[in-house]
Parts: structure tokens; sequence; C-alpha cells
């Protein structure tokens, strides 16, 4: 597995677990990743918007049109039934990789 495979594994973890709470637009998204990590994780654009369109062409998440209470046209996405179950399998991934990464960090 390359860098590449575990830095897209993360922001896409990092969005189904956001959409998890609910149908968010993406600078919503990139703000509550940001707050709940308290500033320790931050997406850049370039990285969200590639990630959730792949999101919504695999069926993991599925985006409308909205107005937001800014009376701005957004893309609200959320989750579908496959995406519920692909956050599961994310989530038991991540913890298998950052078990390995403490082993590793705890060697002499």
């Amino acid at each position: 597995m390359g860098n590449g495979d575990n830095l897209q594994g993360a922001l896409d973890l990092l969005i189904l677990k956001t959409l998890q709470k609910g149908a968010h637009h993406g600078f919503g998204i990139t703000l509550h990743v940001q707050e709940t990590s308290q500033g320790l994780l931050r997406m850049e654009e370039g990285s969200l918007y590639p990630a959730l369109h792949r999101l919504e062409r695999d069926g993991l998440i599925q985006g409308e049109w909205r107005v937001t209470p800014n009376s701005r046209r957004a893309r609200f996405y959320k989750l579908t039934a496959l995406g519920k179950r692909g956050l599961v399998q994310a989530e038991s991934n991540w913890q298998s990789v950052a078990l390995g990464i403490q082993r590793v960090l705890r060697s002499t």
C-alpha cells in the first residue's frame, strides 16, 4: 500500500465519519474536521472536492443541491447504505494501521 493510498483512505474516512452525523456541504465537512481535530487536520479544496466526487461516483455518498442559511446554493452530501458499510470497514482498517504504527513507535 503506497503513501497515496493511506492519504486517500484517511480523507475518505474523515468525510464518511463527518457525514455519519448528517448531511453537509463541502465547507461544512472541512470545518467539522478542523474543529473536531482542534486544528490538527485541515482539508484543502483541491483534495476534498475530487474525493467527494469519487465517493459519490462510487455510491458511498449522495449529493443534492440546496440553499444554505446564507442564501447560497451548495451541494449537500449524505451517506448512502453502501457508505455506512464502507465507513465501518474504513474505521476497522484505520484502527489496524494505528495499532501497527503504535507498535513500531514503541519498539526499541
